[in-house]
């Protein structure tokens, strides 16, 4: 499998991960409040991230360390992505998980727009003619279920939606051509979220007693799989394609929610619902085609700037480079041109 189909593989199944991760939302959210909910995730994705970097440090140098690059875009990331969260779980709280899973998708529209630096000229007309048919999935989706007038929930879900799309162009600005290394990225973000909810989830606490196996399995999978290993991932694929591209094979994230709906919530699946699904997957194809055809033959002058390092490079970021370097994922791919977001 190419790296190309193999990073597209990678960011269906975070699709299809979130997807899921709505009615885990919604089942954690009925037991224990949103701001509970979001600490104990965030703690969990925490203690996970630092888990896994211990293991994995050195025979001769301990815990490889942060560097520079990671904690300056971890930080403002964390708070990004506590954003999207606390804009997500509050929806899904006050709407369907199935509405949740589809609104979200908006975000296949709206990154494109914010993501224009990444796309000399900006992207051909035939790429939102892509994310309109995304859109008409959405409607035709909604519509298997009935159309309403906007709930409190739906509103909530259409603000997380733009502050995502604004959140994977940034993950694309912040981390490409730099030697940032996701796992540590992800415990970054992981920290900076559960320093946020800290404070204002502390009196909460003793809720947690009360909750039962039930709610701690969903409380587990929001956290390993939903946070650990989404995030991780999608930094990881995000270094290796567009933000663009990246979001809508993300797009196809509603079309898993209306599965998991159907397999383990019980919602019924309509003939309206099956077109919407099919026009959605024909829809996030069409346009991941178009924009890589696109970044493929996009002028190389966007891509030359200098990989070698100054000559005066400072001996604290010389040493931090070379560790990176040792680590053995500093992702050499986000220098390659034919992978690389072209400076978004």
């Amino acid at each position: 499998m190419s790296d190309a189909r193999r990073t597209d593989a990678v960011l269906l199944l975070v699709a299809l991960v979130w997807g899921s991760s709505y009615l885990s939302a919604q089942t954690a959210t009925a037991a224990l409040p949103v701001l509970l909910v979001l600490l104990v995730r965030y703690a969990l994705s925490a203690l996970a991230c630092l888990g896994l970097l211990s293991a994995r440090r050195g025979p001769r140098r301990g815990p490889r360390r942060w560097t520079r690059d990671e904690l300056r875009a971890g930080v403002p990331l964390g708070v990004t992505q506590a954003a999207v969260l606390v804009l997500e779980t509050y929806g899904v709280a006050h709407t369907s998980a199935a509405n949740a899973g589809l609104i979200i998708s908006l975000t296949v529209v709206l990154t494109p727009l914010l993501d224009r630096t990444g796309h000399p000229g900006g992207l051909p007309p035939v790429f939102y003619a892509a994310a309109g048919v995304c859109v008409l999935a959405v409607g035709l989706l909604m519509a298997g279920d009935g159309f309403h007038a906007p709930r409190p929930g739906d509103l909530l879900m259409l603000a997380a939606a733009v502050v995502r799309a604004g959140h994977v162009a940034l993950v694309g600005r912040l981390t490409a051509g730099r030697a940032v290394r996701p796992l540590h990225l992800t415990a970054v973000q992981a920290l900076v979220g559960t320093a946020l909810f800290l404070v204002p989830a502390a009196r909460e606490l003793p809720a947690l007693a009360r909750a039962d196996a039930g709610t701690w399995t969903q409380l587990l999978y929001l956290a390993l799989f939903c946070s650990v290993f989404a995030f991780l991932v999608q930094t990881w694929a995000i270094q290796r394609t567009s933000p663009s591209r990246a979001s809508l094979l993300l797009g196809t994230e509603p079309v898993w929610a209306a599965a998991v709906g159907v397999a383990l919530g019980g919602e019924r699946f309509t003939a309206l619902t099956g077109l919407g699904a099919a026009v959605m997957i024909a829809g996030t194809y069409w346009g991941q085609s178009v924009e890589r055809a696109h970044r493929a033959t996009a002028p190389h002058r966007t891509r030359a700037a200098p990989t070698a390092e100054p000559a005066e490079q400072p001996a604290e970021d010389a040493e931090e480079t070379e560790d990176a370097r040792d680590a053995g994922d500093t992702e050499k791919d986000t220098r390659h041109p034919a992978t690389t977001p072209t400076g978004v």
